[in-house]
């Protein structure tokens, strides 16, 4: 149920959050020239890692020959995604390998050389078909596509399409980080096919309006999906300039922006009957239905002062960095760090050997000078600058003190997850301390001891439904054993009856025939008896004279 049951409303005099900065963009470095598509390499390094949620689960071993779009992990739960091979050729290893990661660790990886064939797995686009499938066959399109939100969270898209009938999609055009303009060059360059994957989502969310947001800072961003409004003329799409100020593309902010509400915390923007997409991630359902095309590629920006000739480039995920960066040119003399990502919410990277994968909207090159944090930080003065720029309302110089102490508890108390992980507060504090490493680690400690108590539980649960069955199996045996006992009792019984019986008939036959053998004597002797008088009868008769 929505917690506003009443239609979300866009105004037309926008709302404005918390906080916030107004940075120096730098875009103008990536978008002097058209996207440019990046040749394919010899070798791709897949991870199965690639999103929010579950590791994907290998479809292949070492060996396998695999098409261009073949699925070689599929998710590995309900959240969790597909992924897909960028080429055709040969599975040469499964192991891990770097990956960009805040953690830096590696993870597990499916590598495969190129044959340069460009084999594509056997595909049925849909087209304009996708009018008559369901919300739920198309769920299972794009979760079979792998796609995932392109803004940066990696979330699995089918997973944020619900059942639940949204008002207002909102496509997220805003790219508010510095440095960053892939989205820009996408909206110059594709904006029906943006507008496609849009109408697509709409129809599987069965919303009503379709609202899309773009930085003022981009004119010609906003002219070509104006212009593609215009063309599309069915009134479900307007297009919506909002003010530069970093971070107006986070999603909570991105709705107080639009609507002037808040999300509760907790709670799901779909609750207040809207959604938000990236406009990358709508570019991808287009494909993934027009063309059956699962998410294998991105538009993403190699920028900065350490990249030779910075640019946007189309390239298939699972190419390593270090291709990327040669076919920009290579690295200037100032090139000093290396950072996915933007200035803001990037990481940097150990090795240009790491893959960029679905979630790497940006490679940036830094020079030292475009390097705003120092290396060593003074400690917290407790200025409060930190307060004042956070968008999210939170304290974040408590959260730091609990985050470096570990003191989960109370860190947790102080709405840690609330943190949007922006930067702001570490970019105006004067001690230059890197406050959202410390939350990002704060986070990871307690995410990996909630994944343990939840595994201490399940096998907690496990065992005592195993000790359960094994007290029932042996209740089960005992009383069949009873039984058995009983039933032997009562069989031996039976034939102690039974021999009984049998005895005291043979006795009394015994009797009988003792009784008969006597009336049978006594019989005898009788019969000799009246044969012995019959005879003396008759002697006498015969010695007696006879009368003359």
């Amino acid at each position: 149920m929505s917690i506003h049951d009443d239609k979300p409303t866009i105004l037309r005099e926008l709302s404005h959050f918390d906080g916030g900065l107004v940075l120096d963009g730098h875009k103008d470095l990536s978008t002097g020239k058209p996207v440019q598509p990046m040749p394919a390499v010899k070798q791709y390094i897949v991870p199965l890692q690639q999103h929010i949620g579950a590791i994907s689960e290998p479809l292949v071993k070492v060996g396998d020959r695999v098409l261009k779009g073949q699925m070689i992990g599929r998710p590995g739960d309900l959240v969790s995604a597909a992924v897909h091979s960028p080429v055709s050729g040969t599975v040469t290893a499964i192991e891990e390998h770097a990956v960009p990661h805040i953690s830096g660790l590696p993870d597990l990886c499916i590598f495969i050389e190129n044959d340069f064939k460009d084999e594509w797995v056997k595909r049925e686009p849909l087209g304009d078909e996708y009018n008559n499938r369901s919300s739920h066959q198309l769920r299972n399109l794009i979760r079979d596509a792998g796609i995932v939100g392109l803004g940066g969270a990696a979330f699995p898209a089918a997973v944020k399409q619900t059942e639940m009938n949204v008002h207002t999609l909102i496509l997220n055009g805003v790219e508010c980080e510095p440095y960053i303009t892939c989205d820009d060059m996408l909206m110059r360059e594709q904006a029906e096919q943006v507008l496609a994957g849009a109408d697509i989502i709409g129809h599987v969310i069965k919303a009503q309006e379709c609202v899309i947001a773009i930085e003022d800072n981009k004119p010609e961003a906003i002219a070509a999906m104006q212009a593609a409004v215009e063309r599309d003329g069915t009134g479900f799409f307007r297009v919506q300039a909002v003010p530069t100020i970093y971070p107006s593309g986070g999603e909570k902010q991105l709705i107080k922006i639009l609507t002037g509400r808040e999300v509760p915390k907790g709670r799901l923007p779909a609750e207040l009957n809207v959604l938000v997409h990236n406009v990358a991630t709508a570019h991808a359902i287009h494909r993934a239905v027009y063309h059956d095309e699962p998410l294998i590629s991105r538009i993403a920006t190699v920028t900065g002062q350490g990249i030779a000739q910075p640019q946007n480039i189309e390239v298939l995920v699972g190419t390593p960095v270090k291709d990327c960066v040669e076919f920009c040119g290579g690295y200037t003399p100032q090139a000093d760090e290396l950072i996915m990502g933007g200035p803001m919410m990037g990481f940097s990277l150990p090795s240009d050997d790491t893959p960029l994968v679905k979630a790497s909207n940006c490679l940036l090159v830094m020079a030292k000078d475009e390097i705003h944090y120092q290396q060593q930080h003074m400690p917290c003065i407790r200025c409060g600058h930190c307060v004042e720029v956070c968008p999210a309302r939170l304290l974040p110089q408590q959260l730091y003190w609990y985050a470096s102490s570990k003191n989960n508890d109370r860190v947790q108390e102080f709405d840690l997850f609330d943190c949007i992980e922006c930067g702001c507060c570490a970019y105006v504090c004067p001690s230059d301390i890197p406050l959202v490493q410390y939350y990002r680690a704060a986070k990871t400690v307690i995410r990996q001891q909630e994944r343990e108590r939840k595994a201490s539980d399940l096998a907690r649960q496990r065992h005592e439904a195993h000790q359960a069955r094994l007290e029932r199996q042996k209740r089960e045996r005992e009383e069949r054993l009873r039984k058995k006992r009983e039933m032997l009792k009562d069989k031996e019984k039976g034939g102690e009856k039974d021999s009984k019986k049998a005895a005291i008939a043979a006795a009394i036959a015994r009797a009988q025939a003792k009784k008969a053998e006597a009336r049978k004597a006594q019989a005898g002797a009788t019969e000799d008896k009246t044969a012995e008088t019959e005879q003396e009868q008759s002697q006498d008769n015969t010695e007696k004279p006879t009368n003359p």
